[in-house]
């Protein structure tokens, strides 16, 4: 239905508003580079989302509306299986985090240079890429089908964890640059401090605040990702369809189709599902990672399908100038 001929990219199709003006493919042979915001191009340095502070803020209030109340209810009284959690919540959050980093150390097989040792070099890019000082531990672990990957700390360390499934895709035959995406996500979340302990507690509430807690974690997602794309754009696209297909099917992926379902996709229900997942829904992910020019959308689809190839040839090599 829609022409991909390359031809048209940097332009809305039928339907759809208009690409602005500056991100307009124009056909000669010169490198003129679009205007992607700050933060979002392999070069910069990973950008936060817009909405991850305001929404922690929020987060973090509640969280001390909810502290008080405990304690207001205790006081008075009023004993409840809520109040007890809330006030023995710093104590549960530092025995489960102890406990998740101690089930790694005796049964995830650690990455060292001897052992996957194109894993262990990603995350220490990742992690020199990001500014720390020293690369996180990382570990691979039995996947049984599933596919994920996730990051989280215990005191003063941090760690990365690969489901064995998901690290497959590193492959000679596969997706090594979506495997370099995941690990920079996940080395990420690291960077930008959404495994720290303290950060952790003070958004406690919003793990039970259906709208603002989900939606300030899409908003940490999306940042993890601009970290991710900072390491190895080109693996964006790989990244995006292993999620969605699994690590046999990757290559059947069409990424622009899906993107542009973000925005072809109408009505009630996937506005909702996105609206109450902890992770962006994945053709608004998809999305977001074509269209470097703005952040991903939290909360309403994208009104245009967006495609630009100067972007492209700028991640692929944003030293520039290029000519063709």
């Amino acid at each position: 239905m829609y022409p991909d001929n390359g031809q048209n990219w940097g332009q809305a199709y039928p339907g759809h508003r208009q690409a602005p003006a500056q991100h307009q493919w124009s056909g000669g042979t010169g490198w003129n580079p679009p205007v992607p915001l700050p933060g979002l191009m392999p070069h910069d340095r990973p950008a936060r989302h817009s909405w991850e502070i305001p929404l922690l803020v929020a987060a973090i209030v509640l969280t001390v509306v909810a502290y008080v109340a405990a304690i207001a209810a205790l006081f008075l009284g009023v004993v409840s299986t809520w109040v007890l959690i809330v006030l023995i919540a710093p104590i549960l959050i530092a025995v489960g985090r102890g406990q998740l980093y101690g089930s790694q150390q005796v049964n995830g097989i650690k990455m060292t240079p001897t052992q996957f040792p194109d894993g262990y070099r990603m995350v220490a890019e990742a992690a020199a890429r990001f500014g720390m000082t020293e690369p996180p531990d990382a570990y691979v672990v039995l996947g049984n089908g599933r596919i994920n990957a996730f990051a989280s700390g215990h005191g003063f360390r941090r760690f990365v964890v690969v489901y064995s499934d998901l690290f497959e895709i590193g492959g000679e035959a596969r997706e090594p640059d979506a495997l370099a995406f995941i690990i920079g996500h996940e080395v990420g979340h690291i960077a930008a401090g959404h495994a720290s302990y303290w950060r952790q507690l003070g958004q406690f509430a919003a793990n039970y605040i259906p709208v603002v807690g989900s939606a300030l974690f899409r908003s940490m997602e999306y940042t993890a990702d601009n970290h991710g794309y900072c390491v190895r754009p080109q693996g964006a696209r790989g990244a995006m369809g292993v999620l969605g297909a699994g690590k046999y099917l990757v290559s059947n992926v069409g990424f622009d189709e899906l993107a542009d379902r973000a925005t072809t996709e109408r009505g009630f229900f996937p506005w909702f599902v996105n609206l109450l997942s902890g992770h962006p829904v994945l053709t608004w992910r998809a999305a977001a990672l074509r269209n470097r020019t703005r952040h991903g959308h939290l909360f309403v689809k994208p009104g245009q399908i967006y495609r630009d190839p100067q972007l492209l040839r700028y991640a692929a090599d944003p030293a520039g100038p290029v000519t063709r």
